[in-house]
């Protein structure tokens, strides 16, 4: 995705573009996922915060009245039972704005999603090693 104007360039950038109450959630969502993911890098894909550890992590962004939260399809089907009372689809959830956000659900999900990056950075090298 190109950048534009528009974008922001960091995340910092991205989280001071909302109301003092939406960036206390994507703050705590920072910080929660940032703990989980000590390695990750931080950046911005799609116009939207992202952690990166041998590719996308997960990402996470505010909207009118969620905070969305994107741990790809295996994180939302690997804590579906966890998930479903949130709105979300195949590799999303929607944590409302009028609720507390579930963050050891997010913490837990964030470790599963590194576990998972881990192994398959291992099984890359495995292969190339191979070759």
């Amino acid at each position: 995705m190109k950048k534009t104007a528009a974008q922001p360039a960091t995340i910092d950038s991205y989280i001071a573009d909302f109301p003092a109450p939406i960036r206390k959630g994507l703050e705590q969502m920072r910080t929660t996922i940032s703990k989980a993911a000590p390695a990750a890098a931080e950046t911005i894909s799609y116009g939207i915060p992202t952690f990166i550890l041998h590719g996308n992590l997960v990402h996470f962004a505010a909207y009118k009245h969620h905070i969305g939260f994107y741990p790809a399809p295996t994180g939302i089907t690997a804590f579906q039972k966890e998930l479903s009372v949130y709105k979300g689809a195949k590799g999303s959830v929607q944590f409302p704005l009028d609720q507390p956000l579930p963050l050891a659900l997010v913490k837990q999900i964030v470790q599963f999603r590194v576990k998972e990056n881990e192994e398959k950075a291992k099984q890359k090298l495995k292969i190339k090693k191979k070759i």
